[in-house]
């Protein structure tokens, strides 16, 4: 029997009327379809909330890269000049970050100090994601500082007070305090309550006025064209550029923890909706089976007029592809639908549990807090997942089908025709 025979034999069975055991192909097509739904949605979200917060995390914290000095005795400015020749470089700022406490209105804190040149924080990358509470947005003179949003409140400082950060300072193998008067210029939030509660932005001059050497980490912050494919080859473009006393990081290496928590929990989702996948599969097994049953004088009748094995074999494997085929396009379709508009369907549910919960006295309901997570979800689009799980999919119906289409292929015409 040729191929494309039993190719055109299948597709009316699938596409056929219901009592020719359509709606069996058909019921499984639609099994495939709603179990792809969710796995291309988390997809979609998961990608997306990863990109988001790492996006954030990069811009205002990390970089792209971060350059260490081990030792060298290159001057900080030749070492600049050096990385902005670079092919690709978007800009560089020298950081110093160490801790402190802060002294308010309300008490003191402890708080991560951020001495960094102000260009930084008016960066294209960065000024996407840092939102101004009150004042301006970067330190203007080595005496003036920003503070996370929750930190001034915490503290109960405003726009214009004067507030006093300590350090530790080494002086001849001795520690002691350093206190310095700042004047708060701003209130910014990065969009994060854990890094507004310990933020306080200084000028680098003003960093290195209450910073030490011992007590604090000094590195190049460098951000490039695209980080998150060109990351890894750019480190070894900057250790050829630079001499062997400096160390360079992308922000995997930086967010090391954090990013591979993300991700495998992105994996663990995509593997959970995997198994609905399979289970779908087995329903096409079933549905092949009861299309054996009831197609029996078919098989008969092909047999007869000559038809191997292989032959019939084939017929009942093209159905379970075009099932598995039908389905994963319908299934991948919607749930890329739902995926790119699942900004709008979250508004939407969360206007409805507002106002479900406003009618027992409750109040706003925020399925994603931007405090914590993002205000909206970034859509990307990973295609190549996409596809391997269609052909995933494609695979599970073909495989779980295998066994009946053997069995049916294996049917001997005369006891088929005594039954019918």
């Amino acid at each position: 029997m040729k191929r494309k025979a039993a190719f055109f034999v299948a597709l009316r069975y699938l596409w056929g009327r219901a009592n020719e055991g359509g709606r069996y192909l058909r019921g499984a097509a639609a099994g495939i379809a709603v179990s792809l739904v969710p796995i291309i949605v988390t997809l979609i979200v998961a990608d997306g909330m990863i990109r988001g917060i790492m996006d954030r995390y990069i811009e205002l914290g990390t970089g792209h890269l971060q350059v260490f000095a081990s030792y060298s005795s290159e001057g900080e400015e030749d070492v600049i000049e050096k990385i902005k020749t670079t092919d690709g470089v978007k800009g560089v700022w020298p950081e110093m970050r160490g801790t402190g406490v802060l002294a308010g209105k309300n008490g003191k804190t402890g708080v991560t100090v951020r001495a960094v040149e102000p260009s930084f924080w008016t960066d294209s990358g960065g000024a996407n994601f840092l939102k101004i509470i009150y004042g301006e947005g970067k330190p203007e003179t080595d005496r003036d500082m920003l503070l996370g949003e929750t930190l001034a409140i915490n503290t109960g400082v405003k726009i214009g007070d004067t507030v006093r950060l300590m350090t530790i300072r080494n002086e001849g193998g001795r520690q002691f305090p350093v206190t310095a008067p700042f004047t708060v210029r701003g209130v910014v939030s990065c969009g994060y309550n854990e890094l507004d509660a310990l933020w306080c932005i200084i000028s680098y001059e003003g960093g290195q006025r209450v910073l030490s050497a011992e007590q604090s980490s000094s590195s190049f912050i460098v951000k490039i064209d695209d980080p998150y494919k060109k990351a890894d080859d750019f480190v070894w473009t900057l250790y050829e550029n630079l001499d062997s006393g400096y160390n360079v990081y992308t922000w995997k290496d930086l967010l090391r923890s954090q990013y591979s928590s993300y991700e495998s929990t992105r994996q663990l989702l995509l593997f959970i909706m995997a198994l609905i996948v399979i289970v779908a599969a087995i329903n096409v097994s079933s549905s092949t089976s009861m299309l054996a049953l009831e197609r029996n004088r078919d098989i008969a009748i092909l047999k007869v007029s000559g038809a191997d094995i292989k032959g019939v074999t084939s017929i009942f494997l093209w159905g379970s592809f075009l099932t598995g085929l039908t389905g994963a396009i319908i299934g991948i379709s919607i749930g890329l639908l739902i995926g790119v508009n699942i900004n709008s369907l979250i508004r939407s549910l969360e206007k409805g549990l507002t106002f479900l919960s406003n009618l027992f006295h409750g109040g706003e309901v925020k399925i994603l807090d931007p405090g914590f997570y993002l205000e909206t979800i970034p859509i990307i689009i990973d295609w190549i997942a996409v596809l391997l799980i269609g052909i995933f999919a494609i695979f599970c119906s073909i495989l779980a089908s295998w066994i009946p289409a053997k069995r049916a292929g294996k049917l001997k015409p005369m006891e088929l025709l005594r039954k019918t």
